[in-house]
């Protein structure tokens, strides 16, 4: 990973030394008064990826983040030597590595509603009402793969699991609204369709080989729901999107949704029940799992730290007694 760094001239030494001394930095580059606003010397430098984290903490009690700039940057690639004695220098492996303030950040972006996301949520379940009619599990898949509800629940896990509390709250309740908002505008346009014949209340009603999972939560829903919410957090954390659509068609999140707009629009008290109960299991599987796993996640990384600090110290305890 790449750093760039506007620090303020009092700190330009500590930084400096800090990078420096560390074996999992190279190319460390110093371009003094060359920052105007706000007024600093440039520092870069590429970092191994399994240390970023444990700079940036450094940095950052270091005043950087309040006094001065951190960018962060991924090379497309590193074709040089150097690079390799980093990564073999850093504790940990790349592949697992977890950049906890990038996770924060990424976070707080994904706690704000935006229209593009409301606009997801609403055709996703648009398609899992059309789903259920149609009793099409296709139709189901591509309405789990549309809804962008995963990146809310992510961040209500970070925000738990990181203890920042306002950041889990305003998630969660990004979360809830959103999904009431989305099944509000269905119930409308269903109500509307069936009263102009363009369904009936059989349709929802009737045996529905290929989707009466929706409405019919069992324990096998809710150990879905935790295992998608460990794999869609790690996923995240790590930064593997591969693996993220394998968790949006594993949890049954917006097709509950689209189910409960359909139930509130011909008024059937079993179909609504069900499926908030399958909605409500899913979503707490998923948070409850998420944090965990961000838990252990950051219990392992902390030792790690530990383990690179007291290098780090021993490292400098020599240089001054050489």
């Amino acid at each position: 990973m790449h750093l760039r760094l506007t620090v303020p001239s009092a700190l330009s030494s500590q930084v400096r030394t800090r990078l420096v001394d560390d074996e999992a930095v190279t190319n460390v580059t110093i371009s003094p008064g060359a920052v105007l606003k706000p007024e600093g010397d440039l520092i870069e430098a590429d970092v191994a990826r399994e240390a970023v984290s444990f700079v940036i903490d450094d940095l950052t009690d270091m005043g950087l983040g309040d006094s001065g700039g951190i960018v962060l940057s991924e090379p497309l690639a590193t074709p040089f030597q150097r690079a390799s004695s980093v990564e073999r220098a850093a504790h940990g492996d790349p592949d697992d590595a977890v950049i906890w303030r990038l996770l924060v950040e990424r976070a707080k972006g994904a706690s704000h509603i935006t229209v593009n996301y409301l606009a997801f949520l609403v055709i996703a379940t648009a398609l899992a009402s059309i789903a259920v009619l149609t009793d099409s599990s296709v139709l189901v898949v591509g309405a789990m793969v549309v809804g962008p509800e995963f990146a809310a629940v992510s961040a209500t896990c970070v925000g738990l699991a990181m203890r920042e509390w306002l950041l889990a709250g305003r998630s969660f309740a990004l979360l809830v609204w959103t999904f009431c908002a989305a099944i509000a505008v269905i119930t409308v346009l269903a109500w509307v369709g069936l009263h102009v014949g363009l369904f009936d209340a059989d349709m929802v009603t009737r045996e529905r080989p290929q989707t009466n999972f929706i409405w019919r939560p069992d324990k096998w829903s809710f150990i879905v729901a935790l295992l998608a919410g460990a794999a869609g957090v790690l996923a995240m954390a790590i930064d593997k999107s591969s693996a993220m659509v394998g968790v949006f068609i594993s949890v049954t999140t917006v097709p509950a949704a689209g189910n409960v707009a359909l139930g509130l629009a011909i008024w059937d008290w079993q179909e609504i029940r069900g499926s908030l109960a399958q909605l409500g299991l899913n979503i707490a599987g998923m948070l409850i799992a998420g944090v965990v796993t961000l838990v252990v996640e950051r219990l392992v990384w902390r030792q790690l730290g530990e383990e690179s600090r007291f290098t780090l110290t021993q490292r400098h305890f020599n240089r001054a007694h050489r």
